[in-house]
């Protein structure tokens, strides 16, 4: 252990209950996340039925905070890795209550589609910055773990939020989901004020003005040893640019990682998407399933989808990152395309989608993971940022690429197995990431 480099106290002392606590928050931050994504899936059978949308319109819509999650992932990304990731993720959960707020009183699909996308603006910034945020705080021990817990959030939100807004649904319409998960955002800024330190190893790189101090006053309530003093920095060391995750060092692994993660992610927001609105279709469900039956699958298809990630940060832990996210991404391709089979009740959709959420979200847990593995402190956030913005255009097409296959006249069979293609394309290219031999999950 190097006692004057704080990322090396952080990795090789034990996590103290203050660590895990903000870690916690990272997992509620990604739990809210999983909700205000999923709102307008929620939403989406009220918000068609409203304004008389097809399935292509309401594709659109659903896109709409994919396409601002990509914006914020690079932008506020890079702002995480040069001004911090805690002024970053309070940035970003201002956005985010700004815009669940105001699309609760959205009079167009147009109105609506531009809160979607102020809203997803604060999603994709938050992520990249709460990644990095589990990973700077936790011991290398613990650190597959964290890493695990903070993506299982996500799903886990979507879960309890959405058995919530299955009951709103029933009694208040769909303009109530956005005023819920406007009012949990709200509740998430002075929790993450209190609890979440700016990370060390950030301090020490940057050193803004008291790193020292700020440093030592975290590492204190951690209950770690503090440092004297912090490694000189050689003078004319040039500062961390966006471009240097495409430098002859990591040019290969961000094309790789991205482009895999894009791939994925339209296997998975079609799940996660489309789900509510083919069970109200008679025409793919077999018969009419409410717009609050359809929500409940989907809440529970994200429980699956947490208990996949649990189970997946032990499968993690023993076989390392690129062996396991290999398995699960072949499994999610099998799975996704058994949706074309279709179900005739409503404990039979609610399984068989449990299932396959269970093996595209264990995919995501990996990918979160080899984010912050192959990036350096200064480009963590700003990696990661990048691959989430490239995923968001897979995550984007997934909704309106599915909109009008189905408009198309396409069969759920068919539509599903052109779906699940992108976890096929995303195994084949982790396959050509570096391996981590078990580094991560195992030191």
């Amino acid at each position: 252990m190097n006692r004057n480099d704080p990322a090396s106290i952080i990795e090789q002392s034990a996590m103290s209950v203050r660590q895990w606590l903000a870690v916690g928050l990272t997992i509620m931050l990604n739990a809210l996340d999983g909700f205000d994504v999923l709102s307008s899936a929620f939403a989406g059978p009220g918000i068609k039925q409203e304004w008389h949308l097809g399935p292509d319109g309401l594709g659109a819509i659903l896109s709409m905070e994919l396409i601002g999650m990509g914006v914020g992932s690079v932008l506020f990304g890079g702002w995480a890795d040069k001004y911090g990731r805690r002024p970053t993720t309070l940035g970003c959960l201002l956005l985010m209550a700004a815009g669940m707020l105001l699309a609760a009183r959205a009079g167009s699909p147009q109105e609506l589609s531009a809160w979607r996308v102020l809203t997803g603006l604060g999603i994709g910034g938050m992520l990249a910055a709460i990644n990095a945020i589990a990973f700077e705080l936790s011991s290398l021990r613990h650190r597959s773990l964290a890493m695990a817990l903070m993506v299982i959030g996500y799903p886990v939100g979507a879960f309890l939020g959405g058995l919530v807004a299955a009951h709103l649904l029933q009694s208040y319409g769909w303009r109530s989901v956005f005023l819920l998960g406007g009012g949990m955002t709200v509740v998430c800024i002075p929790l993450l004020l209190a609890f979440v330190p700016e990370p060390p190893p950030w301090l020490a790189r940057v050193r803004p003005p008291r790193a020292l101090d700020r440093i030592n006053r975290t590492l204190a309530s951690f209950g770690h040893a503090t440092v004297e003093r912090l490694a000189v920095i050689a003078e004319g060391t040039p500062k961390a640019r966006f471009t240097d995750i495409f430098s002859p060092a990591h040019r290969r692994t961000t094309v790789l990682i991205a482009a895999a993660y894009a791939a994925h992610a339209l296997s998975f927001y079609f799940i996660l998407k489309m789900v509510p609105a083919i069970m109200s279709d008679p025409q793919f469900a077999g018969q009419h399933f409410t717009k609050s039956q359809g929500a409940g699958v989907l809440a529970y298809a994200n429980l699956g989808g947490a208990i996949g990630g649990a189970v997946f940060g032990v499968v993690m832990h023993k076989f390392g990152i690129r062996r396991a996210t290999l398995g699960a991404l072949a499994l999610s391709t099998v799975m996704v395309a058994s949706i074309g089979i279709g179900q005739t009740t409503l404990a039979g959709w609610t399984w068989q989608v449990a299932a396959i959420a269970l093996c595209t979200n264990s995919a995501i847990v990996g990918f979160y993971a080899m984010f912050a593995f192959v990036y350096p402190t200064q480009l963590k956030a700003t990696g990661t940022g990048f691959a989430l913005t490239v995923g968001r255009g897979g995550a984007a097409l997934a909704p309106y690429l599915g909109g009008v296959l189905f408009a198309g006249h396409m069969s759920l069979a068919g539509v599903a197995g052109i779906m699940a293609m992108g976890s096929l394309v995303a195994l084949v290219l982790f396959r050509q990431l570096p391996d981590d031999h078990g580094q991560l999950a195992n030191s």
